[in-house]
């Protein structure tokens, strides 16, 4: 994933800016050496999150490498907030994405991991709370404020700020 980003990057106007650079790491441990505390304005993470074992730690990390104004964003599968468009979408998940899975890459096992860790990913107030926990602000504590849901809820950016 990391080459196709770079891959596209090298395509926009901005592939000559020395500010953006590409590396690979370990999000639970960035490396103190390699990223250095209070260095960079943003941090972004999306549809990763949730596959990491210590989201705490991703978090606790996020924080150290931010500049205090800096921001926290992530976009993540979370919960749907409407009933009916969750159970159809759960009836979905279940049964089309591994079976789309089977289909398309032979890999059944690995779309059923994508619908099960969705739905043990913290739902969005847990989280919202887990981002200040790392000690982010994450402004009011409601839709708009501290997340803001995507489709219903079936995606999810929550954004934080360290002070």
């Amino acid at each position: 994933m990391l080459k196709e980003g770079y891959r596209r990057f090298k395509k926009t106007m901005y592939h000559n800016t020395p500010q953006i650079t590409f590396h690979e790491a370990n999000a639970q441990d960035l490396g103190a050496e390699k990223f250095k505390d209070n260095s960079y304005d943003l941090y972004t993470i999306a549809f990763g999150i949730r596959n990491c074992t210590s989201i705490p730690s991703v978090l606790h990390e996020a924080y150290r490498v931010l500049k205090p104004g800096g921001t926290f964003a992530c976009l993540e599968f979370s919960r749907v907030n409407n009933p009916l468009l969750n159970t159809l979408y759960d009836q979905y998940s279940f049964t089309v994405i591994p079976l789309l899975g089977t289909i398309l890459a032979g890999d059944r096992d690995s779309y059923q991991y994508l619908v099960e860790s969705i739905r043990k990913f913290p739902p969005q107030p847990e989280f919202a709370q887990m981002i200040r926990d790392a000690g982010f602000s994450t402004g009011k504590d409601v839709d708009g404020g501290a997340w803001s849901d995507q489709w219903g809820g079936i995606a999810c950016i929550h954004t934080g700020v360290k002070l």
